[in-house]
């Protein structure tokens, strides 16, 4: 995988019984999987999971030893129709990918699995990608699950918990016949703890014991009359049988539940959240031993009636901690506890956000407002977090600050190559005018912020063009523009987008930003990618692809930092008179993977006292005007603006800071918009050779010859 390698982390994948496993939640589940006797294994990467593919990846040796299958899928939807192979086969699979996004592209694989059941455990590893650090629009997995009337498991964020979730989210599915997701939220991911580790398993069946003694049972296909059957199948047999194992087994916890006679049901995976807001009002403490009782759902779908009803039976009130909307579990607990006629006072979205994640502030002042209602003296603490904003004269009361802190968008990084395609195609918008852009799922989005402002809608990875297909008229010459990386290209920009194009003789441009990796999910290969793999195929052009299916104007740029190349080329793109629809492949590789290798490299070479020379760029202040012209159009995050050394002028000055990693863009910008010739490239030697040293010198030397006047003259003016 590009530049980045978890071997390290895959060597504790071999430790077997009488071991404890330091590590994070990840690899937790990654070695869970080994250890339940996985068959197969696939998936999408994306955040938060997108570290589970990559260690699979460097995995294959320990894999092929256990006679497991392992693919990186072209999408979520081919992911999850791997799991096909545990329909008639008793094999345990596995695939992971990114939720909400993952499940709205995986929902007809899913929908069909769930109809048809599995025979072998079928495990759906999602990360719950929701709340402040969600990279997506806010939508919940538990709709997904309702749906499709599969099992959601959602632990406790313990690593113990977690590795248990996995071993038995696979005996849940086999038990029920039903598919299984288990959902892990960021926090999960990249928490850290220790467990007890297992021997790892090979699969009583693989898949080539499957190959070559093939199943087929017509009652598990998904056609009439056997998918009306599938529907009485889930209620009458899965649905119990789920239930009474999620009864025997105790997946869901209880804890304190003889302290007092009200409640708290919390999702599982907001328990840490909810302990520590207790432990901030003084009513648990950092081991969990709460002091009111508190009934965890680590299944979360199906709801186990009996267990909510003998909780609740003989309390007064009880709290709901349910994330996010529409509120699933609280319209089904309301309705458990009506049917049974039981008169507990039921909270949740009364006392807490309606949306929103429920992080520690928002938890607390919702447990605040509830405990002091029904159980005033279990409340110790008045933690800092409920002072009253609205209330100056409060003791408690915040200082609050006059200056107006600004929301920090997410932005390109140094050098990223995508940073002068965007610039090329505002100077080109001077000569053709202003375009309607559609944007798509990547790095690239980041270009609807300042100082490009491109980009109007999203509509999903690999939709861009698809987003923009209705803004396609033959009564103009203004063609609509669409953006996709090379990630969202082959996962299905090209049938979606180029394609559809095609078949519609669409005259959009189609600009494909090809940087040798699926760079926003963490630098993951692609078809396209240049990387010489030995278990993948790669080094596919995607020129080569969209020409395959009927694009006859199709241009690939290899050096996107070349800011008066690109700007001329989508000039050309958005004014020639060829019909049908245009594709610039704009190719340089991502510069956060480059500098990974390169700073790899520059520390070893200075490590054995060899010669470096790093490039850099700056500006002469004697030179710049102070226009700033070069930043609006760049917005490099090492390009600042620093106080004019002039007495004469105050404007102040652009300078570049010391993170620059020398693309050159800054000043291949101001030649391109012809803006001026301040900016200079410099080369940074370390470990110089003796001529360059005495070069160096003499250089020194003559400059402080020369500048001695001058620094004479200016030291006499500001005396004046």
């Amino acid at each position: 995988m590009a530049e980045r390698s978890f071997a390290a982390e895959v060597k504790q994948l071999r430790n077997g019984a009488g071991t404890t496993l330091h590590v994070e939640g990840i690899l937790a589940v990654t070695k869970a999987l080994l250890q339940s006797g996985v068959a197969y294994v696939g998936g999408y990467q994306g955040a938060p999971i997108s570290h589970l593919m990559d260690v699979l990846g460097d995995a294959h040796e320990i894999l092929d030893e256990l006679g497991v299958y392992f693919e990186n899928s072209a999408s979520e939807a081919t992911a999850a129709a791997m799991l096909a192979a545990s329909v008639h086969y008793p094999l345990r699979g596995a695939v992971t990918f990114k939720s909400t996004v993952g499940l709205n592209v995986a929902s007809d694989a899913l929908a069909n699995l769930a109809s048809g059941g599995v025979t072998g455990g079928a495990l759906v590893i999602l990360g719950e990608d929701y709340g402040e650090g969600s990279s997506i629009m806010q939508e919940r997995s538990h709709a997904f699950a309702m749906k499709s009337q599969m099992w959601l498991l959602d632990p406790r964020p313990n690593v113990s918990a977690i590795v248990d979730a996995v071993e038995v989210g696979f005996e849940l599915s086999e038990a029920s016949n039903t598919p299984v997701m288990l959902d892990l939220r960021l926090r999960s991911c990249h928490l850290h703890g220790a467990f007890e580790a297992k021997d790892n398993k090979r699969p009583p069946m693989t898949v080539t014991d499957a190959l070559e003694n093939p199943l087929r049972d017509i009652d598990r296909i998904v056609l009439p009359p056997a998918s009306f059957l599938h529907e009485k199948e889930k209620i009458h047999d899965r649905w119990p049988a789920a239930v009474k194992f999620i009864k025997d087994r105790g997946l869901n916890e209880v804890f304190g539940n003889d302290k007092a006679d009200i409640g708290i049901i919390v999702q599982g995976g907001l328990y840490n959240t909810l302990n520590r807001s207790m432990e901030l009002l003084g009513c648990s403490d950092a081991f969990g031993r709460t002091q009111v009782p508190t009934y965890v759902m680590n299944v979360t779908y199906p709801v186990v009636d009996d267990e909510i009803i003998e909780f609740c039976q003989g309390k007064r009130a009880v709290l709901l901690l349910e994330e996010g909307q529409p509120d699933y579990i609280e319209q089904n607990l309301n309705a458990i506890l009506r049917r049974a006629d039981i008169a507990t006072a039921l909270h949740g979205k009364d006392m807490l956000t309606l949306a929103g994640e429920y992080t520690s502030t928002v938890v607390t002042r919702g447990v605040n407002e509830f405990l002091p209602r029904y159980l005033p003296d279990v409340v110790a603490h008045q933690p800092a977090l409920l002072r009253d904003p609205d209330d100056p004269t409060s003791p408690t009361a915040p200082r609050v600050s006059s200056e107006v802190i600004s929301p920090r968008p997410p932005g390109l990084c140094t050098g990223c190559p995508e940073r002068p395609i965007f610039s090329g195609l505002k100077l080109a918008e001077r000569e053709t005018g202003k375009h309607h852009v559609s944007a798509d799922i990547g790095c690239h989005l980041f270009a609807v912020n300042a100082p490009f402002d491109l980009g109007a809608t999203t509509m999903g990875y690999g939709l861009g063009s698809a987003g923009a297909s209705a803004l396609n008229s033959k009564d103009t010459d203004r063609r609509s523009i669409a953006i996709m990386g090379d990630g969202g290209f082959w996962h299905n920009g090209l049938t979606s987008g180029v394609g559809n194009a095609v078949f519609n003789k669409s005259d959009q441009v189609h600009l494909i930003v090809d940087n040798a990796y699926a760079a926003a999910t963490g630098g993951q290969d692609v078809l396209s990618s240049q990387a010489d793999l030995p278990t993948r195929s790669t080094q596919h052009p995607i020129e080569k692809a969209v020409r395959g299916i009927g694009v006859k104007w199709a241009r690939t740029i290899k050096n996107t930092y070349d800011v008066g190349k690109v700007r001329d080329t989508f000039v050309e793109a958005l004014t020639t008179a060829e019909a049908g629809p245009k594709v610039l492949v704009m190719q340089s590789e991502c510069q956060l993977n480059a500098q990974r290798r390169v700073k790899r490299d520059r520390t070893t070479a200075l490590a054995a006292g060899k010669r470096v020379v790093r490039e850099r760029f700056g500006v002469d202040p004697e030179t710049c005007t102070g226009d700033h012209a070069c930043i609006r159009i760049s917005g490099c995050p090492s390009l600042t603006i620093a106080p004019n050394p002039d007495p004469m002028r105050t404007d102040p000055i652009a300078e570049v800071l010391d993170s620059c990693v020398g693309c050159g863009v800054c000043g291949a910008n101001a030649h391109a918009a012809v803006l001026c010739p301040s900016f200079y490239r410099t080369d940074v030697v370390d470990n110089p050779t003796r001529r360059e040293q005495l070069l160096a010198g003499v250089r020194s030397w003559w400059i402080k010859i020369a500048s001695r006047g001058l620094e004479r003259r200016a030291a006499q003016f500001e005396a004046a």
